[in-house]
């Protein structure tokens, strides 16, 4: 067994704002915009019924739904497609029973009007140590994968088999770009509580589960990489997903 995690999900540069985290370390999953022509209609920021407010300028922005978890808006599979070659690669090395973990950065919030705690920890001024002070990585939700495939071995695909994927954010676009596609099993799921990647005291400095379980040095930008874990590590990772808020680190 063995692992990859990637960044995925609203940042600074797309569409401008992050998802935020909040006291509790639940969060909200906010997909980027979609930026090609689709040949069928998408959901919008205004139809996955965030508890944050979306800026007026981006609320019927269709959105780029990749990673899609089944349960989340519009979604009943576990699929995600990326068209560019660094990471199709990797990804279509991936075996069944591998995971992909995904990861975003979210912005520290106090809890919005009229929302209240998930895990009764107290008042918004009462967040748990482990969440960064402004911004900060954070693992949203895994996929156990099924299999992952390359997009040629999509088009080879059987009609029935291709229609796993056809809720897919690529396979929805007027032209079909995805170099690899990956299948998650039932043993996926997007997280009702965070995994910090950052320490406690900066976003911008990478915690215990980079430097020292992943192949990455937690040096510069390192939370727009691709991280490798082994066996050991992914289980680590696997237990700490699973556990309390309060022990996440």
């Amino acid at each position: 067994m063995r692992a990859i995690a990637i960044n995925v999900a609203a940042n600074t540069n797309l569409p401008g704002f992050r998802g935020p985290i909040y006291p509790d370390g639940s969060f909200e999953y906010v997909p980027i915009p979609e930026r090609e022509p689709t040949g069928e209609q998408v959901p919008t920021y205004a139809d996955l019924d965030l508890r944050l407010p979306i800026p007026d300028d981006v609320a019927d922005t269709p959105v780029h739904l990749d990673p899609e978890f089944a349960g989340y808006a519009d979604c009943d599979r576990y699929t995600y497609g990326d068209e560019h070659g660094v990471k199709a690669g990797p990804l279509s090395d991936l075996d069944a029973g591998d995971y992909l973990f995904f990861y975003a950065t979210l912005s520290t919030h106090d809890w919005p009007d009229g929302a209240e705690s998930t895990d009764d920890t107290g008042p918004a001024d009462d967040r748990l140590d482990w969440i960064a002070p402004d911004w900060g990585a954070y693992l949203i939700g895994h996929f156990r994968v099924r299999r992952a495939i390359t997009g040629e071995q999509y088009h080879d695909l059987p009609a029935g088999e291709q229609s796993v994927f056809a809720s897919n954010a690529h396979v929805r676009r007027a032209d079909f770009d995805a170099k690899v596609l990956v299948e998650g099993d039932d043993g996926s799921r997007l997280y009702d509580c965070a995994v910090p990647l950052s320490s406690p005291d900066a976003g911008a400095t990478a915690n215990r589960l980079v430097t020292d379980l992943s192949n990455d040095s937690g040096k510069g930008p390192w939370w727009r990489r691709r991280f490798w874990y082994d066996g050991e590590a992914t289980r680590e990772i696997l237990d700490l997903s699973d556990s309390g808020a309060e022990n996440r680190t």
